[in-house]
């Protein structure tokens, strides 16, 4: 079984393969060249002390925006460092909170990138975001003193088989953490099996998001722009999801003519592939990045990061990508929050938790394959004021889940961190 000590000379061994990784990873996707110095625990020194966020990637970084507010709020004489492993998580932060807060990618959890990131920065209090366990840095952050949270964690059964095999790794790293905040009974009872010391049930933080202002006002535009149109968001779609809705949308075609079809990859870089599966099915698109007028077209693809909502509230139908093919699903709440009619598929492990409880709520619907994609889909074009009744079930919910955050602003009171 490995320990930290041998995890931790197997990453100084390989340190000069990572950066040759990293510059390699570089050359193939421009993205990762930005700031890749401070994956190795480079950058600014910093003496003012900041409460510290890490956001992985586009989920975990939606989910912190509300998290950084309330902290603000908080304390507003603390400052506040949000770290990301990905290009796209640091975009989202970026276009989300901008200056308010000061970006840095987490650094590779080698031992002297883990310590030289702490030195540099000096945070007061690290809040990490829902399943990020990294041996290294609870090691260093446990030699400062520094408190470490787990926020909305989360854990499904492969994740806790997978990190079982490591136990000796991951128990100490989980044990000196200050406090574990699960989202349900279950992620915590797993996160104690793994040696979590304190571990509370807060819910989803992910609730708890704001009031989608500026995403209604720019819904509204594409709403004035797009005219009587019926528009169906596909949003979050990963390999295999896209020629999937563009085989249900060419069925939907024959009744409902001009509807539109907003395909949103999860990533922005495989528009390509995307595009050639368009092409291939004689469809005629419009690329969001070039803002081609939609009038005359019946797919636009958006290549863009971070208008998710701004097309959820233009929505009539709304489909949530990740859940028809093996990944796990991605968030339901951002159109929930919209009032958006809901469907996903039957991969929603990543969320099980929140797919349960809007199921039973009747705020969503979870089909099995295309042929029930289409047919749901169908009957809401058929009947608005049914799919209508359906986003405001969904609203409803939400609205009724709140208030984990205010948990986790007890929590870190008790810290003293002014």
């Amino acid at each position: 079984m490995m320990t930290r000590r041998m995890y931790a000379g197997i990453l100084f061994l390989l340190t000069p393969l990572l950066w040759i990784f990293t510059r390699w990873r570089g050359w193939r996707r421009p993205p990762y060249r930005d700031r890749w110095w401070e994956r190795f625990g480079w950058g600014d020194i910093h003496h003012d002390r900041p409460i510290w966020i890490h956001a992985v990637s586009v989920g975990e970084a939606i989910a912190a925006v509300p998290l950084v507010h309330a902290l603000q709020k908080r304390y507003p004489n603390i400052p506040i460092l949000v770290t990301s492993t990905t290009p796209t998580g640091a975009e989202i932060v970026a276009q989300r909170l901008g200056t308010s807060v000061r970006r840095h990618y987490l650094p590779y959890d080698t031992s002297a990138a883990m310590r030289r990131f702490l030195q540099r920065q000096q945070p007061r209090a690290c809040l990490i975001m829902e399943t990020e366990i990294w041996p290294n840095l609870c090691y260093w952050a446990a030699r400062f003193q520094l408190p470490v949270l787990l926020i909305n964690a989360r854990l499904s059964p492969r994740s806790l088989k997978g990190y079982g095999r490591f136990s000796r790794l991951f128990r100490p790293a989980l044990a000196s953490m200050t406090a574990v905040a699960a989202q349900s009974p279950e992620d915590a009872e797993a996160f104690r099996q793994l040696g979590a010391a304190k571990v509370l049930v807060i819910e989803n933080i992910k609730y708890d998001l704001p009031e989608p202002l500026e995403a209604l006002e720019k819904g509204r535009f594409w709403r004035q722009h797009l005219a009587t149109r019926q528009v169906w968001v596909f949003a979050s779609t990963h390999a295999g999801e896209e020629k999937m809705a563009i085989d249900v949308f060419k069925q939907l075609q024959i009744a409902w003519p001009h509807l539109l079809l907003v395909l949103i990859p999860r990533h922005p870089h495989r528009r390509d592939t995307v595009e050639v599966a368009l092409q291939m099915a004689g469809v005629f698109y419009a690329l969001r990045s070039q803002e081609i007028e939609v009038e005359s077209k019946n797919v636009l693809l958006v290549d863009t990061l971070g208008e998710v909502m701004d097309f959820y509230a233009a929505a009539d139908l709304v489909t949530i990508g990740g859940s028809f093919v093996p990944v796990g699903g991605h968030n339901p709440l951002e159109a929930a929050v919209l009032s958006c009619p809901i469907i996903f598929g039957p991969y929603m492990e990543n969320f099980r938790r929140i797919a349960r409880d809007m199921l039973d709520g009747n705020a969503a619907v979870q089909v099995d394959d295309a042929n029930a994609l289409a047919q749901q889909l169908q009957q809401w074009l058929q009947h608005p004021q049914s799919a209508q009744e359906q986003g405001n079930r969904a609203l409803a919910f939400v609205q009724q889940q709140r208030g984990s955050l205010e948990k986790i602003m007890q929590i870190l009171d008790d810290l003293d961190l002014s």
